[in-house]
């Protein structure tokens, strides 16, 4: 056991046949891998859920979210070019700082994706059940909720997650087409949410600006307000570019193609949420659309738009599953990397004559389809922010890590002003997770002693970094 032991990164040529992912995407990929994950449920669900704890506010949530977010991601695109391999900041820190670290980093990476794949399963099946509810094709209350809310089993969440599982397990490439296309079906049916909604824009609706203060505070009613608390949620909207990192030995050309990929959808998204977030604010009185599972369609409704709520309530069935593939594809080479360095069974980390990981893959779908099953989409919204937080400032960590340990390294891409794009990313991750939830935290917590049993009664005796570094 070497709870410190540095992993090396092996080249494609010197790993196994039955190990090696098959490169086969490309930066255009890459972009829309990205902006499918970041572009979803974030800002076609939570901005309900964000607009109920900060008012008009929410869309200073968004610009801070966004900001924070983009810190981190400067920081992923430079170790991504540094440390061409899969596994994201997982990886990063199992190179960098050693081994514990990359189990603490590789489990939070673990809650964020199988909650993410869940909450957007759950967030999918909300548009897709209000969908069918206007064809008068509406599904039980039971087959739709978990028991949480009343219900039994989300039945249209579990239907998803194993659509998109297929997918995968099909191939890497032919999902990642598939996903470009969808990216634009959902991009247009932003622009037409903003195209129509601007006629009714009203600024008297942003008055009072911020109705529940700027920091996290407790209300009489025990729910936490304030621009901060909201953007501790809705920061959810803005991560999704670290999936990006987790196709590194997928990637034709990684040294190109990962900082276009991880850079490119994080700025783009930044500016297609402000102008979303700021038109339904503008549209309609934001309690009126405050904590609905569909806030976008339901302004479009609201003020007498109903063929274009259909449209979009119709785009985000089409789309949404783009979010679930980003993520779920995260999810499924992360749990396959450490499998790989045998901190998991080594018999997970095994590839189809395709190039793709089966058996991890239907391992993930089950995970996932739990969860979504049974859980509200609030909760696993929250708890994945924890997992993201603790990535983030891991990653922006390692950066400065390197550029103390190895300052003339080969940077394929350089963080501008590093030494304050990277601390700022660390300190406004930490408050974003001082701003979540209370119970969020304690469970957070919880998952990771739960993380850290299995880690010393398995993997810890067992990994290949370990048993390297003590020959």
């Amino acid at each position: 056991m070497n709870l410190f032991a540095r992993k090396a990164v092996v080249a494609d040529e010197d790993m196994p046949a039955e190990h090696r992912l098959h490169r086969s995407l490309g930066w255009p990929h890459l972009v829309a891998l990205g902006v499918g994950a970041i572009v979803g449920t974030g800002i076609l669900t939570l901005t309900g859920v964000g607009a109920a704890k900060a008012g008009p506010a929410v869309i200073l949530s968004f610009a801070i979210a966004g900001l924070i977010c983009a810190c981190a991601a400067l920081a992923y695109a430079e170790m991504a070019t540094m440390i061409p391999a899969s596994g994201s900041a997982y990886t990063y820190s199992y190179v960098v700082v050693g081994e514990l670290i990359a189990w603490i980093v590789g489990w939070a990476l673990i809650l964020e994706y199988s909650l993410v794949v869940s909450a957007v399963a759950v967030g999918w099946s909300g548009y897709a059940s209000g969908f069918l509810a206007s064809y008068h094709m509406a599904l039980p209350a039971a087959l739709v909720n978990g028991p949480e809310l009343g219900g039994v089993l989300n039945l249209p969440a579990i239907f998803i997650i194993l659509v998109v599982a297929g997918m995968l397990i099909y191939g890497t490439r032919e999902s990642a087409t598939v996903n470009a296309i969808l990216v634009g079906v959902k991009i247009v049916a932003l622009i037409v949410f903003v195209a129509v909604t601007l006629p009714y824009f009203d600024a008297a609706r942003f008055e009072p600006f911020m109705p529940y203060g700027f920091p996290k505070t407790m209300g009489p009613d025990g729910v936490e307000r304030g621009v901060m608390a909201a953007a501790a949620i809705i920061f959810f909207a803005f991560y999704g570019f670290d999936a990006i990192a987790t196709a590194a030995e997928e990637t034709k050309n990684p040294g190109r193609d990962l900082k276009i990929g991880i850079v490119g959808s994080m700025f783009a998204c930044v500016i297609i949420y402000m102008a979303v977030a700021g038109a339904a604010i503008g549209a309609l009185v934001f309690s009126r659309f405050a904590n609905s599972p569909e806030p976008l369609a339901l302004i479009l409704r609201e003020i007498g738009q109903p063929l274009a709520a259909k449209y979009l309530a119709v785009s985000a069935v089409v789309a949404l599953p783009t979010v679930i593939l980003a993520f779920f594809y995260g999810q499924s080479r992360i749990f396959f990397v450490m499998a790989r360095d045998g901190l998991l069974p080594e018999a997970l980390a095994r590839v189809t004559g395709r190039g793709s990981p089966v058996r991890i893959t239907i391992f993930t779908a089950l995970v996932v389809a739990v969860l979504a099953g049974l859980i509200p989409l609030a909760d696993l919204a929250a708890l994945a922010n924890a997992g993201t937080l603790t990535a983030f400032i891991a990653v922006c960590a390692c950066m400065l890590v390197m550029r103390r340990r190895a300052p003339d390294a080969t940077r394929r891409f350089a963080t501008p002003l590093a030494w304050v794009v990277g601390p700022f990313g660390i300190l406004g991750c930490l408050y974003l997770f001082y701003s979540l939830p209370s119970r969020t935290e304690i469970y957070f917590f919880c998952a990771h002693i739960v993380g850290l049993v299995l880690y010393f009664a398995y993997g810890a005796s067992r990994s290949t970094a370990g048993r390297e570094a003590a020959r």
